[in-house]
């Protein structure tokens, strides 16, 4: 089956929104073993939307767009789905009254302008939004379907996860699939190094494909295999896998949308341990992450953001002497920074970062991108250096997996050293 997504909004086309709908339905659909043959931004204009409407059907199963459905007047892909179709909008009591109970909770009133997101196009059947106030619609078309959705990631995601993918598994026998994909998340070792590490990529990979798809947080190894049958396809996976794994295992911290901060959550409550965290150049950005996590308050007790040189003398017990001697960017002070958080917050752990962001901070010896980060247990505390880029939102996104990592490989037991 053939998979067409249409992302509409002028937002786009001028660059003013990044595109990240069609990559989340994209993903979805690839999980369900849907073939995406194209993604197309177009905009918020009824004859372009029927336009790329003609073509999704010619290309495509399955037709999946996004975008225009509030209630202003610059939402019209209702209208155009209603004129494409030679239909007409109705009104859906269901859709009518989660707009009311939508806003209600929200202690919000419901008014004229809100009407709109009661109508429907007769044709179509509803799709839930649970997080927002305007419908989705589900179309069939022949033996065609087309999905509509709001732009609001967090509505779409919602319909993709709980109406889409359900109904697209009772349409057709997806997973029987003998194409099979998985990724390998990496952190802490560039794409060139990881490369060599893995040796001749021909040899262990016997015919499979692999691609490298570096960012800031590490790179992820993208797997994709073809066997005659699936069970085939994935015994030929987990092979491939285990071959990765025996060189560079200590490096891959989780598979597909793992994030590194689940990882470590998991394992700080299997290990029934607690951590604090003290940032300075990361500003509560590590801290964040934790806490991101459900159930966090069980490993988590507190983080202080230590940003100036009397914060970390007054809330640390970092020694002064030692700042004026080696600087807030020093291996020293991150060190005393990690064992007085610890010990002020009376956890298991303590996690230090101390650094120079960037663009401004630097001296001779301190280039910016410099970056110490410590762990503090009960025996004592292990301080790292790292170099970075110049970037100062990258450096900090950086330190920030690093830190997480070191976290990771010490309640794995993992050393440090290749």
């Amino acid at each position: 089956m053939k998979a067409y997504i249409i992302s509409i909004g002028d937002e786009l086309l001028i660059g003013q929104v990044i595109n990240k709908n069609a990559s989340y339905i994209a993903q979805k659909m690839t999980e369900i073993s849907l073939d995406v043959v194209k993604i197309c931004d177009i905009p918020d204009d009824v004859e372009a939307i029927k336009r790329e409407l003609d073509n999704g059907f010619n290309y495509a199963d399955l037709v999946l767009m996004t975008g225009g459905l509030g209630p202003t007047h610059d939402d019209v892909t209702r209208e155009a789905v209603v004129s494409y179709f030679d239909t007409e909008l109705v009104e859906n009591e269901e859709a009518l009254e989660n707009t009311k109970q939508f806003l209600e909770k929200r202690g919000m009133e419901f008014k004229e302008i809100h009407k709109s997101q009661g109508l429907l196009p007769a044709n179509a059947e509803m799709i839930p939004n649970t997080k927002g106030t305007a419908p989705g619609m589900w179309i069939k078309h022949g033996e065609k379907y087309l999905a509509v959705m709001p732009g609001v990631p967090i509505e779409m995601k919602a319909m993709v996860d709980d109406f889409i993918c359900s109904r697209l598994r009772t349409l057709g026998n997806f997973t029987g699939s003998n194409v099979v994909r998985k990724t390998l998340l990496t952190t802490g070792l560039p794409e060139s190094e990881l490369a060599l590490k893995l040796g001749d990529l021909k040899e262990l990979l016997d015919g499979a494909s692999m691609a490298f798809l570096p960012n800031q947080f590490g790179v992820r190894m993208r797997l994709t295999v073809k066997g005659e049958t699936r069970n085939e396809a994935m015994d030929k996976l987990l092979q491939i896998e285990q071959r990765i794994r025996s060189k560079v295992g200590r490096y891959i911290y989780g598979t597909d949308n793992q994030k590194l901060e689940e990882v470590v959550a998991k394992l700080m409550i299997d290990r029934d341990m607690t951590i604090s965290t003290a940032e300075s150049c990361t500003g509560g950005l590590i801290a964040s992450r934790l806490t991101d996590i459900p159930g966090s308050s069980s490993y988590f007790e507190r983080g202080i953001v230590s940003y100036s040189n009397g914060a970390k003398v007054e809330l640390l017990n970092v020694d002064e002497d030692t700042l004026q001697t080696n600087g807030a960017v020093s291996p020293e002070v991150c060190e005393q920074m990690a064992i007085g958080v610890r010990q002020s917050c009376g956890t298991d752990l303590g996690l230090s970062v101390t650094g120079i962001m960037g663009p401004t901070g630097a001296t001779m010896n301190k280039p910016i991108g410099l970056v110490y980060i410590g762990l503090s247990d009960e025996n004592g505390c292990k301080v790292r250096e790292f170099h970075f880029g110049d970037d100062r939102l990258i450096n900090k996104d950086k330190t920030s997996q690093q830190a997480l990592d070191i976290v990771r490989r010490y309640l794995l037991g993992i050393s440090d050293e290749d």
